[in-house]
């Protein structure tokens, strides 16, 4: 199946700047590579968000990750002794942290912007801890606990866990059971301490920034860019694409977005017929919108 591809591709037109297909062909290169990259996956994320971002700046946040890396002591070893160089590094010496400032801001999800403020969401802070610690050979992940995204150092037996939004403190397990608590309401799980892969990181990212737009019906391009993106995961909710084509009739694209939903209306059909049909109604609705 081709790679999902947006409506009216935007084009910058500008040296060193890719276009909006480009990019989008990019991510879903990397989305798919043996090992995805998921530094390079976040920055190209940023480059469709903000036109300024160009190959040059990519290169240099990349760059700037290496530096970051580079300034760990060597000889380093075990998860706590790693957890506490890179918290000293970050946290302390570079002043990485969050604050609840960063929830009202989009570039909070963007890793080029979070590298030049040092500030941003739990998950770009922790992509940042990610990223610098794995360039210097440490045993580092994400840890995707409901409501706040965390990093682990050590293998499962040792398990280190830092908070970068709060400068990398670390989390006892007590820590961690009352974030889950405060998030859910339920107790924590084994499972959810477990390392998040790159994509299941990008995915969360990306809903992330629908949560922003959602909020803010002005943003609906951007509500319409973070979909795309999730549609070019090789693994996404599948009703991804209704909310895709609610959100071209939000923007005005009634007969575009009409017809997304009766595709999605049938892929639905052998499941759930009548869900199906509502589908049809709202298509319906959508292309009366033009009369």
């Amino acid at each position: 199946m081709s790679p999902h591809r947006p409506e009216e591709p935007e084009r910058y037109g500008r040296p060193g700047r890719p276009d909006r297909d480009e990019l989008l062909r990019r991510f879903a290169a990397e989305a798919r590579a043996e090992r995805p990259d998921l530094a390079q996956l976040c920055l190209l994320l940023a480059a469709v968000a903000d036109p300024d971002l160009d190959e040059n700046g990519i290169d240099a946040a990349q760059i700037e990750l290496d530096d970051l890396a580079g300034r760990l002591p060597y000889g380093v070893r075990g998860g706590r002794a790693w957890a506490s160089a890179v918290t000293e590094l970050l946290g302390e010496r570079c002043g990485f942290a969050g604050s609840a400032a960063d929830y009202r801001r989009l570039g909070s999800s963007l890793l080029h912007q979070v590298l030049r403020r040092r500030s941003g969401l739990p998950i770009l802070l922790s992509v940042v801890w990610i990223e610098v610690a794995r360039r210097a050979g440490a045993p580092v992940y994400g840890v995707a606990l409901p409501g706040h995204f965390v990093v682990g150092f050590g293998d499962p037996s040792e398990r280190v866990l830092v908070d970068p939004f709060h400068g990398g403190r670390p989390l006892t397990g007590r820590d961690a059971e009352l974030l889950v608590a405060g998030a859910t309401g339920a107790p924590l799980e084994e499972s959810m301490l477990e390392p998040a892969r790159p994509l299941e990181i990008v995915l969360r990212i990306l809903n992330n920034i629908r949560a922003w737009a959602a909020a803010r019906p002005e943003h609906t391009d951007v509500a319409l860019w973070s979909v795309d993106l999730s549609l070019l995961l090789p693994s996404h909710p599948a009703r991804l694409r209704f909310e895709r084509a609610q959100l071209l009739v939000q923007s005005g694209r009634f007969l575009r977005g009409a017809a997304e939903m009766e595709a999605y209306a049938d892929v639905v059909a052998g499941v759930d017929p009548e869900a199906a049909e509502t589908i049809r109604q709202r298509a319906r609705a959508a292309r009366a919108l033009l009369n």
